[in-house]
């Protein structure tokens, strides 16, 4: 596929993007979630959610080069928080309606958060070795922490007087194992796998 010439790529991100519209708009729930197991409609639901997602990316780094942007990380922080405090769009009878909002967020948003943070002008040491350890544990962060997402959701569900207080040292908890748990996964497994795929296919 990175062989492929940009209009064969650019034409592979425009059939992604319609089936994943279609998906986000015509689910029964308004969305894009799914691809859980290995039935056949959630393995077509998870990989129409994945092809955009990787077909736009390997796309937008071919068609731009980074530009110098200040506070481009403030920039991305306020649109993640944007997108994501955004209460679902329609009611019952008007699911589609936040299948057009999770459709633009992840076909329009999400590559623009990209660019900018690749746009970002580093004003210290510090942001830079953030920016970097953010970057290196991103997606072991994104293949890890659903087991922990349950534990929460379960325990939640266990206890339904649970108010915000006492559930804000369980959700830091959370966030924290899962944190560490994406480094560990990054360094012992992550890494020296792509230093032994870099040897083999090299």
């Amino acid at each position: 596929i990175r062989k492929l010439s940009k209009t064969a790529l650019g034409s592979l991100v425009l059939i992604a993007a319609v089936a994943l519209a279609y998906l986000a708009v015509a689910s029964p729930n308004g969305d894009v979630s799914g691809g859980w197991t290995l039935s056949v409609e959630q393995v077509r639901i998870g990989i129409t959610r994945t092809m955009y997602p990787f077909f736009a990316g390997l796309l937008l780094s071919r068609i731009t080069s980074p530009s110098r942007i200040r506070y481009a990380f403030l920039y991305c922080s306020i649109l993640i928080v944007i997108v994501l405090y955004m209460p679902r769009i329609g009611g019952a009878d008007q699911l589609w309606m936040n299948g057009v909002y999770e459709s633009v967020c992840i076909i329009i948003v999400f590559p623009l958060i990209v660019y900018l943070g690749t746009s970002n002008v580093s004003s210290s040491r510090i942001e830079n070795k953030l920016c970097k350890f953010l970057g290196d544990i991103s997606y072991p962060l994104y293949l890890v922490h659903y087991p922990f997402v349950y534990f929460y959701v379960a325990w939640i569900s266990n206890n339904k007087d649970v108010t915000l207080v006492t559930a804000l040292p369980y959700a830091l908890l959370i966030l924290l194992a899962s944190i560490a748990l994406a480094y560990v996964s990054l360094k012992w497994y992550d890494e020296p796998v792509r230093k032994w795929l870099r040897k083999k296919l090299g």
